[in-house]
């Protein structure tokens, strides 16, 4: 017989362990004298108040399988909720609302939901949009409940747990949750997760990294509470919208810092880059952090260098490497970057993610973008070669449950398992590193050859205006034209025709110097790429193709002379 495994059983076990330990503490009001005041709830607290919830669930009709859409803000309640959800059965739908209304009502209602826990606003668009939710019956209220129907939040609350109550006794493969991707390369899809996928989360994260009970970590983004309570370690929500991280207060994140002593941070590079800029411009230590962590896109060195100067020299910064579909992949520490491979990256070698966790097989093979039916039909790629990733291992999700059509596309077969086609080029060098290269859909594919995004932008991000670059293809493949588009940093913008032309011509010797941007002549200012709000760094260069064409095409106001 197969054991159970639901994710929510380890929140059970930590409350059972540490049950008087601070679970999660949220930003409230502040005190006559101006110091912060926080919300808090025990591990023991959090357990007893997932169990309630969760048979609230169940009375309501809330049965294993049932799908439920989850729109609260980061709070207590939010993690609260989501435990309850694992424990009655249900998959968790969880969108992120920063990725426009437009995706976000597509996104619901390819997910075909059965109900939604939601705050008042989500529930008043339900509402006007219920033709596209013909299931949705089951429906719970954060917050006041105007003229819908269905309990609130604190209504559950105020029911006493039967005494029949017991967890899901679900299995690894049973569904737990969707969660949908960015949608930076096409439209998001939603990606089922078993529960299985998120105990070895847990587990590879925690073992990796040496993550121990009694730490206290920072998440800006709200997910990871979900682990730190799975492996005892408290969560204090920062003050922030985690939708915007670039618009980030630092002076909060400081303040968060300091009065928890927090010993783990997680932020997108787009956050700690407002951080780590503040903490340098202050002269600002942050002695408790033993480990930042950044994921979402690679982390620029100047934001590591910052970051590893305002934390102890035996701590480090690690930025993660994965996708939505598979997490987390590889690893690799600031203090490997800047001893090591950012020279190598600045070449255009492409950016060093690290060394795959220990759960995890991975193999570089021949591009192609359709489908491959099974693992003999890839050809595998020797060491140092660029193709495209592909992954295995417990953590990688089995499929897409809106979009199936990507099935197909990302996922090649091996008997009874598969491996995920990670959508990213790059190559394995001879320490079992993965250097990344930029995404597959990205590569601009010109007469004399491909090329590939981060290994051309990497020397132009190297000029001292450039914040960030973008290399897009005009035309169509296989004859595209590439073309550098530039944004610059906001206090070094060219100011008049003589700056653009200097900007223009030192952009040009740079591509001149090496072999593999040699055939770039267009270069284009931005003056704000579009990027995707969740980590505010990956670039929509479909939009900036669409974009430079038309520039190019019309000379109108920013190709640079």
């Amino acid at each position: 017989m197969n054991s159970i495994v639901n994710v929510g059983l380890r929140l059970s076990a930590t409350a059972a362990g540490d049950p008087d330990g601070v679970a999660i503490a949220e930003p409230a009001d502040r005190d006559a004298r101006g110091k912060r005041r926080y919300r808090q709830i025990t591990f023991r607290q959090l357990e007893d108040d997932s169990n309630l919830l969760a048979d609230g669930l169940r009375s309501l009709g809330v049965a294993p399988g049932t799908r439920m859409v989850l729109m609260v803000r980061p709070s207590i309640d939010f993690i609260s909720l989501v435990f309850a959800l694992f424990k009655s059965g249900a998959i968790s739908v969880l969108i992120d609302p920063g990725m426009g209304r437009k995706n976000l009502l597509r996104c619901l209602a390819e997910a075909e939901p059965e109900g939604f826990v939601a705050i008042p606003l989500a529930h008043a668009l339900r509402c006007l949009m219920r033709g596209r939710f013909p299931l949705s019956r089951y429906h719970v209220t954060v917050g006041r409940r105007w003229f819908w129907g269905g309990p609130t939040v604190a209504q559950l609350r105020a029911r006493t747990l039967r005494p029949e109550f017991q967890p899901a006794a679900t299995q690894a493969t049973d569904p737990a949750a969707i969660i949908f991707t960015t949608g930076s390369t096409g439209p998001p899809k939603g990606t089922l997760y078993s529960h299985g996928n998120f105990d070895r989360q847990v587990v590879e994260l925690r073992d990796f990294y040496g993550i121990r009970p009694g730490e206290l970590d920072l998440p800006g983004f709200p997910l990871f509470g979900l682990f730190n309570c799975a492996m005892g370690v408290t969560t204090v929500l920062p003050d922030m919208d985690p939708t915007r991280p670039a618009r980030v207060n630092p002076a909060l994140i400081i303040e968060a810092i300091r009065d928890w002593n927090i010993t783990q941070a997680f932020g997108s590079p787009a956050l700690w880059n407002v951080v780590g800029r503040y903490c340098e411009d202050r002269q600002i230590q942050l002695p408790t952090l033993r480990r930042v962590l950044s994921a979402g896109a690679p982390v620029p060195p100047h934001v590591l260098r910052r970051i590893k100067a305002a934390i102890p020299t035996d701590s480090d910064v690690h930025t993660p490497y994965g996708a939505t579909e598979a997490l987390p992949v590889a690893s690799i520490s600031a203090t490997e970057v800047l001893g090591d491979t950012a020279a190598r990256s600045q070449q255009g070698a492409g950016t060093c993610v690290g060394r795959r966790f220990p759960g995890m097989a991975w193999r570089v093979i021949r591009i192609d973008d359709g489908p491959i039916a099974s693992i003999e039909a890839a050809d595998v790629l020797p060491v140092g070669e660029i193709g495209e990733l592909i992954v295995q291992g417990p953590v990688v999700t089995r499929q897409y449950v809106t979009r199936c059509e990507a099935n197909a596309l990302h996922k090649i077969r091996d008997g009874e398992s598969f491996w995920h086609r990670m959508g990213d080029v790059g190559w394995l060098d001879e320490q079992d590193r993965f250097w990344f290269c930029g995404r597959k859909s990205h590569r601009v594919r010109t007469a004399q050859g491909e090329m590939y995004t981060v290994a051309c932008e990497a020397i132009f991000n190297q000029h001292p205006q450039v914040y960030r670059s973008a290399l897009v293809g005009i035309g169509p493949a296989g004859q595209q034209t590439p073309a550098i588009v530039v944004e610059p940093w906001p206090d070094r913008r060219p100011r008049s025709e003589a700056e653009r032309k200097t900007l223009g011509a030192e952009l040009r010797t740079l591509a001149q110097a090496h072999s593999h941007t040699r055939t770039i002549e267009h270069f284009l200012i931005h003056r704000a790429m579009p990027v995707d709000i969740r980590h505010n760094a990956k670039i929509f260069r479909e939009q900036l193709a669409v974009w430079a064409a038309e520039r190019l095409g019309s000379n109108r106001p920013g190709a640079l002379p």
